[in-house]
């Protein structure tokens, strides 16, 4: 089945699923902020609109298309984060402008580079609706690229947002030569305060465990591709938020994600030590060798296991 598609936004990402939407036959668009231009033209033909845009641009965009949808056409949400102002999902940001739009997100393992190099990868469609999940699944799975389903969209987006945070604590163990046993401690915990926050936004436990929660860290907490992960590398060195952004020369999902998480662990009371870390270092409260100190002499408790 060809079908229509417009991918806004064309960063490595985008660029990348339009290229493995095109190979399999569909017809696609683009539109990104550097070609200019007004993406509603693309809204009219279109059967699918997939939103590639980093999570700081969703907020704009739902604003201005919401008007123009189209009835009935679904939207493939690509981008991964928290709204740090909304304290909500990029799907979320959608729903609030257009409450009934046919959505489904897509997450998981999915290194832009190496797709773009034909190696293989496996992704998942979250959504509500799991007969248009289906339907994507079928449309849109090829050679390279591998989809699943699931019924968890809110998890399965905080797990792909969450694992960005965890990718840079992982760099800054790396960064550190802490060596294997630190880096497996780190990212288990990780996954329990991962659990911790999708639990409490109301998303269910397969997420964490799925190709959006552990797939997607075992790869950006792990690769050099991951910007995310070379942003902790920075950070390791002892450069501040700024100047590892400058370094890294691409958007970090996980910086913003990070102080997002850490206003909703304010407002809900939760314990996210890792977390809190990361948003130290980045704020410049504390060093990369304090920060290993303060996570290794917190209190004793027992092993408390996410979704346990």
């Amino acid at each position: 089945m060809s079908l229509r598609i417009a991918v806004i936004g064309l960063g490595a990402w985008g660029s990348t699923l339009a290229g493995l939407f095109e190979e399999q036959g569909h017809r696609v668009q683009g539109w990104s902020r550097r070609q200019g231009g007004d993406p509603i033209h693309l809204l009219a033909d279109a059967e699918l609109v997939v939103m590639a845009t980093a999570l700081q641009g969703v907020r704009e965009l739902a604003q201005h298309l919401a008007p123009h949808w189209p009835a009935g056409v679904p939207l493939l949400s690509c981008s991964k984060g928290i709204d740090l102002e909304q304290q909500c999902t990029p799907s979320q940001l959608w729903q609030q402008q257009l409450s009934a739009i046919p959505l489904v997100v897509l997450s998981g393992p999915n290194l832009a580079t190496e797709l773009a190099a034909g190696l293989p990868a496996a992704s998942v469609l979250a959504s509500h609706d799991q007969a248009l999940a289906t339907q994507l699944q079928q449309a849109l799975s090829s050679e390279r690229l591998r989809l699943y389903t699931n019924s968890d969209p809110v998890g399965t987006e905080v797990a792909g947002a969450l694992k960005n945070v965890m990718a840079i604590a992982a760099g800054v163990c790396d960064g550190l030569n802490l060596g294997a046993n630190a880096k497996a401690s780190l990212l288990c915990r990780g996954l329990v305060e991962m659990g911790l926050v999708i639990q409490g936004l109301g998303g269910e436990a397969p997420s964490l465990y799925g190709l959006a929660g552990l797939g997607d860290l075992l790869a950006t907490a792990n690769s050099s591709l991951s910007r995310n992960y070379r942003f902790g590398l920075a950070l390791a060195e002892g450069l501040d938020r700024d100047a590892a952004l400058t370094r890294v020369g691409a958007t970090v999902e996980g910086a913003q994600t990070a102080l997002a998480v850490l206003a909703l662990a304010e407002r809900h009371s939760w314990r996210l030590p890792i977390c809190e870390q990361v948003g130290a270092l980045m704020a410049g409260t504390v060093q990369p060798e304090a920060a290993v100190r303060q996570l290794m002499g917190r209190g004793l408790r027992p092993e408390e296991l996410a979704f346990a």
